[in-house]
């Protein structure tokens, strides 16, 4: 697959976990009340939401031969994104964490 093909899909990855996961995050901490959840916390917590926006990554159908790659692509990213925010690699993930713990 040639990267102008998965450019978009790279482009929703590298956004979709803060702006949907983390976001949504830091109001369900606030909401609740929690000024200082652990980063564990955190993190698992933007996975939960992130998680919602699943049906959009299973949009297009596998069984077509041109949606193949893309498909796996797609697959591949998030197992990639779920694993980076776990362990912290998730650099925006972890400058979202500080911004709620300092300011929250």
């Amino acid at each position: 697959m040639r990267n102008d093909e998965r450019f978009e899909i790279q482009r929703a990855f590298d956004l979709l976990p803060h702006v949907v996961g983390a976001s949504w995050t830091a109001v369900w901490f606030r909401m609740k009340g929690i000024k200082k959840p652990t980063r564990e916390e955190f993190r698992e917590k933007t996975i939960e939401y992130l998680r919602l926006v699943e049906p959009v990554f299973d949009s297009y159908p596998k069984e077509e031969e041109e949606f193949r790659e893309i498909c796996k692509y797609i697959e591949f990213r998030k197992k990639e994104e779920y694993e980076k925010i776990r362990s912290g690699e998730n650099k925006e993930i972890e400058v979202r964490y500080d911004r709620y713990v300092d300011y929250g």
